[in-house]
């Protein structure tokens, strides 16, 4: 590979000066980490980013969060504020002759002295095989790589890339950053922005944590000229976009959504309802609904009638053939099946609960007796000796030890006895009692 070397390193890609006719978002891109806005758990003085950058030592990271949330100009700032050269490429159009490239000329930078961050916008997109390839530069220090992703790490990236990662949430943008970036737009342009004081914060609603969006549609006011000021209704017909409205409280969508959620969890279809019609009489987002209450359904409700995930799967399912307004009926009926079920968080619990152990006990092996033996040196070492098929037992049910040898039998579902969940209480005890009398007799 000398081949691909030069004798010098090529020099950093400067940040190059934002055109005046660049979009707004692009001229209103913060010029230090203290101008990002929203993402102070990171960038503040005792955030990641901040002790990072304090002690002029930078680690590989993986910046997970919505879409316009700050995290190419996180990564643009990261390298400026520790004198490393910037690097961007997009998976999305990025293949492996690209990263070669990057990384033959990463290695030419590191003899010259200067080391690379290498920011990868939507790393998630790379396959496999790509994200193993850059294993051995980020462990020889020859690039520190700042990967962004809008999706969970856990499940688009390797684990070995992970592992040499640190993995930072980054936030969408609540209404106060939102605001901060729609008053340095208004100090940029010199002239603020066409629209009533409720109008703006319907703006604002609609941006949806997306500052780019939100900057995308202030530029978008700003350019046409308006001579009177719009209210929510005018502003919701000149973007041909649902702006959700605020009342004479002026509670956002956000607060809305909670009140529904929590009206359900308290049993009261009647303020259910009436927080679903404000929402969707306000223009908001059916689809955002749904997904509300299919968290309620999973997190509020769960065992105690497992039939309440598929009311609201079939709500989305209903809205998606029907659309609106007929549609929303079928969001209505999920709404009043979720207020008026039993409620149960024991299966919400038990998540917490299974994961906290999970991290706790770390990698423990299950007991060999119920581990599959694929090859001759697994049988040999004792993988499946001893497995009791269930369905050959009495009632179907062993009673054999399923868990890791080093590790006694925990219990994370507590069922409340309420709705299904009495069965279920009845059908745990009954089994319990049949695993007594297994270890009295073993």
């Amino acid at each position: 590979m000398a081949d691909l070397f030069a004798d010098e390193a090529p020099p950093s890609a400067p940040i190059e000066e934002v055109s005046p006719h660049a979009p707004l978002a692009d001229r209103l891109r913060p010029a230090s980490l203290d101008e990002v806005v929203g993402q102070e758990h990171l960038t503040g003085p005792e955030g990641a980013i901040g002790r990072m950058v304090a002690a002029g030592k930078l680690s590989s990271m993986i910046l997970w969060g919505p879409p316009g949330t700050g995290k190419t100009s996180i990564a643009r700032l990261l390298a400026d504020a520790v004198g490393l050269r910037f690097v961007a490429l997009s998976a999305v159009f990025s293949g492996v002759a690209d990263l070669k490239k990057v990384f033959a000329e990463a290695k030419v930078a590191a003899k010259a002295g200067r080391r690379t961050l290498l920011f990868v916008d939507e790393i998630h997109r790379f396959n496999r095989s790509q994200q193993d390839g850059f294993l051995p530069f980020v462990e020889d220090g020859t690039i520190t790589l700042v990967g962004a992703t809008t999706e969970n790490p856990s499940f688009e990236l390797n684990a070995a890339l992970l592992s040499r990662c640190q993995v930072l949430i980054l936030h969408r943008l609540d209404s106060d950053a939102l605001c901060k970036l729609l008053q340095r737009a208004e100090e940029l342009v010199e002239q603020p922005l066409p629209l009533t004081a409720d109008a703006r914060d319907a703006l604002v609603a609609s941006a949806d944590g997306d500052g780019r969006f939100l900057l995308n549609q202030a530029e978008t006011l700003f350019d046409v000229g308006l001579e009177e000021p719009l209210d929510p209704a005018g502003l919701a017909g000149f973007l041909q976009r649902r702006v959700a409205v605020y009342d004479k409280d002026r509670e956002g969508h956000y607060n809305l959504i909670s009140a529904l959620h929590k009206a359900i969890r308290g049993s009261d279809p009647q303020a259910s309802l009436y927080y679903l019609a404000r929402m969707l009489v306000a223009g908001e987002e059916p689809l955002f609904v749904l997904r509300r209450l299919i968290r309620a359904a999973v997190e509020d409700i769960g065992m105690a009638d497992p039939n309440a995930l598929t009311q609201c799967i079939a709500a989305k399912d209903a809205y998606d053939f029907l659309g609106s307004p007929e549609g929303e009926l079928a969001i209505v009926q999920a709404c009043l099946y979720l207020a008026t079920a039993p409620k149960s968080n024991a299966a919400y619990m038990a998540q917490k609960s299974a994961w906290r152990s999970a991290q706790e006990t770390g990698s423990l092996m299950p007991p060999r007796n119920i581990l599959n033996a694929p090859t001759k040196l697994m049988e040999q070492v004792g993988y499946g000796k001893g497995y009791e098929y269930d369905h050959n037992a009495d009632e179907g049910f062993s009673g054999a030890n399923y868990w890791p040898d080093e590790m006694s039998p925990q219990r994370f579902y507590e069922p409340t006895g309420r709705g299904f969940e009495a069965k279920v209480v009845e059908r745990l005890a009954y089994w319990d009692e049949k695993r007594r009398e297994r270890r009295e007799t073993d």
